[in-house]
């Protein structure tokens, strides 16, 4: 069974200040296209190939999905709709990408795995 990737966009695209605040949707393709290669090769851990599920919330909500990467629009709290995925998924491996302690905690009780945004991000 494939794992499923589920990345909080907002919070990865946060971890780093190099401007993303001027161009937030740009910011989210950056990472969006990055995200592709991924899901073939997997992260540490997690071998691919993935399933990659990019949550986007706010300027970036318009972002769309290429091949690779399901980009999901939270329609409010786009740590609730990454939970929601994660309860959607509870019958497969799902790894969680943000460094939000609280987003962490409640997808951790929900079985999955949570790691930081260095997993996922250009050195």
């Amino acid at each position: 069974m494939r794992t499923l990737l589920v990345v909080d966009a907002a919070n990865v695209v946060g971890s780093v200040p190099d401007g993303w605040w001027r161009d937030r949707h740009g910011a989210a393709e950056r990472l969006r296209d990055r995200l592709v290669a991924y899901a073939d090769t997997g992260i540490p851990g997690h071998p691919g190939p993935l399933d990659i599920t990019l949550v986007v919330e706010g300027a970036a909500r318009y972002v769309e999905s290429v091949e690779g990467v399901r980009v999901v629009p939270a329609p409010g709290s786009g740590d609730d709709r990454i939970v929601e995925l994660v309860a959607e998924a509870a019958d497969r491996p799902c790894v969680v990408v943000t460094a939000d302690r609280e987003l962490r905690r409640r997808v951790d009780e929900l079985g999955a795995l949570s790691v930081g945004p260095r997993t996922v991000r250009d050195s």
